[in-house]
């Protein structure tokens, strides 16, 4: 029983570096290293009711807490069922530990037909992660857990998964007394060439119309970008940069990147500077966005230039050390036109006030929703035709870590990313993943999951009885044949009463606000359906914005 073996040694490491909360589901290649965790109980382990789940919602946690996420898996088909989120994680960039078992070293890579041995099962994993280990002995397994959780925390960050052998897991050694702690040294991250920030400086001096686009790899950069508002420029974001500083403030337009009045917009600027976006075609039109001709591009990842937009500049840099220098240099510029204020501020209003009639019968949605959300609360979204008119733009947030959706576009990671991201809220902060009806279904196993560790969520429902955003596209592009687009959902009520899951349901946009405070004012996970067919039907996905030029 005091005998210490590697499975032990690799539930110490997670501990001793501050990865206190870990996903899966066990099964016969893992248990050494999950009885580890059981026996020490200083690690939550969540018991997720499949591996997909598992994996977003080691996700959800990360992109929440500004931790490492940790999700572990059996062998072969719990491998590949962790796949797809370990996809969703590498789109979002979502700093990540995949540990996953192996078969017996004396049978790996023989094709013998062992328990869940599937043929390159480290290839399949390579392919999905930003990297992929096995830990061949028992001799090496701190080595590779240390250079796994390095490369998973170094910029761009991603998931990294490592398989571990079941006779290596259980192979007995001595005691790990000490560990030390993976960190990140920001000593070894580089502003980059003084010479590019000399050119930088000088564009910046020369411009009066100027704006910051902040992506995901500058989302957490709050105080260098309010400096840089300092300095005369407004602010807009990726879907992912959302937060970066809050959205209420006058010169931050949000994510309202591609819409006709904000292109306009960009016509008139004298530079634009983007920092850790990578400018993706799901957010510029499939690069058809007209940008500033002066674009300045800061990234840390050299694959960055010229990858989707060319720049006038491309900096290679840490984006905060970049400000950071910039900002030092510019101190003596303040000297902002309140005519640009008030031209960045009435914008920001009518593009608003534009979204809120497009909505029609949800157009007070998002402010009831900003009223009602405690603070610090997440706002995950799954891919729903209510995120993508209104959840991604309208709905305001304060902070980074309160935006978190599917980067990669799928339906159905939203609950799970939802039940990860709760985890890492006060006790009290009752977060809301607003879900779409069919992305619902893929992942509706995991409410038993939100009731067990009694989840502090609600989870809103938009229930239309089928793939909304489908048949929009088959009305525009397939002459309204709405093949395959209808589902057969379930009664929700009914749902929620299997699992013993409190539920409310809207069916008036008139007492959206009264129910929803009802949900927050209840206990543990709720289940919210907001009933689309009584309210009125959703605004059109797929057509041109209405928003355009009057």
């Amino acid at each position: 029983m005091n005998e210490y073996n590697v499975g032990d040694l690799i539930s110490d490491f997670l501990f001793e570096n501050d990865l206190k909360t870990v996903f899966g589901v066990v099964s016969v290649h893992n248990i050494p290293i999950l009885d580890a965790i059981a026996k020490r109980n200083l690690i939550k382990f969540i018991p997720a009711r499949g591996e997909m789940g598992a994996g977003h919602m080691a996700d959800g946690f990360a992109r929440s807490s500004d931790k490492v996420g940790v999700v572990i898996t059996s062998t072969g088909p719990g491998a590949a069922n962790v796949v797809g989120s370990l996809v969703e994680a590498r789109f979002a960039g979502t700093p990540l530990l995949h540990i996953t078992g192996q078969t017996a070293t004396e049978n790996l890579d023989k094709n013998q037909g062992t328990v869940h041995d599937v043929p390159n099962q480290l290839e399949m994993m390579k392919s999905v992660s930003k990297n992929a280990y096995r830990i061949s002995s028992s001799k090496n397994v701190l080595e590779v857990l240390e250079k796994a959780l390095e490369e998973a925390m170094t910029p761009p960050t991603g998931p990294v998964s490592i398989e571990v052998p079941i006779d290596v897991q259980r192979t007995i050694i001595n005691r790990q007394e000490t560990f030390n702690k993976v960190v990140i040294n920001d000593k070894n991250i580089s502003v980059g060439d003084l010479n590019s920030l000399d050119l930088i400086e000088e564009e910046i001096r020369k411009s009066k119309r100027k704006i910051l686009w902040i992506g995901n790899g500058g989302k957490k950069l709050t105080s260098e970008v309010e400096k840089f508002i300092d300095l005369g420029f407004a602010v807009i974001t990726s879907t992912q940069g959302r937060g970066v500083i809050d959205e209420n403030h006058e010169m931050c337009l949000g994510s309202f990147n591609a819409i006709p009045k904000v292109e306009k917009f960009y016509s008139s600027l004298d530079l634009m500077i983007v920092v850790g976006s990578r400018l993706r075609g799901h957010e510029t039109k499939d690069m058809s966005l007209k940008l500033p001709d002066n674009l300045i591009q800061i990234d840390i990842d050299p694959n960055a230039e010229n990858r989707t937009y060319p720049s006038k500049i491309f900096h290679l840099g840490d984006g905060k050390k970049v400000l950071e220098n910039l900002y030092e240099r510019l101190d003596d510029i303040k000297n902002i036109d309140e005519n640009w204020i008030h031209e960045v501020k009435s914008l920001k209003k009518e593009i608003q006030k534009d979204y809120k009639e497009f909505l029609k019968n949800y157009g007070e949605f998002p402010e009831i929703i900003e009223r009602n959300l405690p603070k610090n609360a997440r706002w995950i979204r799954d891919v729903t035709i209510s995120n993508s008119t209104w959840g991604n733009r309208l709905m305001p947030v304060q902070k980074w870590y309160q935006n978190i959706y599917p980067v990669g576009a799928a339906i159905g990671p939203g609950m799970s990313l939802g039940i990860g991201a709760s985890l890492a809220t006060e006790e009290k902060v009752k977060s809301i993943a607003m879900c779409g009806d069919g992305g619902f279904m893929l992942n509706v196993s995991e409410l038993w999951t939100a009731v067990e560790i009694n989840s502090n969520i609600i989870f809103m429902v938009m229930n239309d009885k089928g793939y909304g955003v489908i048949k929009h596209i088959q009305d525009s592009l397939y002459g309204g044949r709405k093949n395959f687009a209808d589902l057969l959902v379930p009664n929700f009520r009914e749902l929620a009463d299997t699992c013993k899951m409190k539920y409310l349901v809207v069916k008036s946009s008139r007492e959206f606000e009264n129910i929803l405070k009802k949900a927050f004012n209840l206990l543990g996970p709720v289940l919210l359906e907001i009933d689309i067919n009584s309210i009125g039907e959703l605004p059109r996905y797929f057509i041109p914005p209405p928003f355009t030029e009057k």
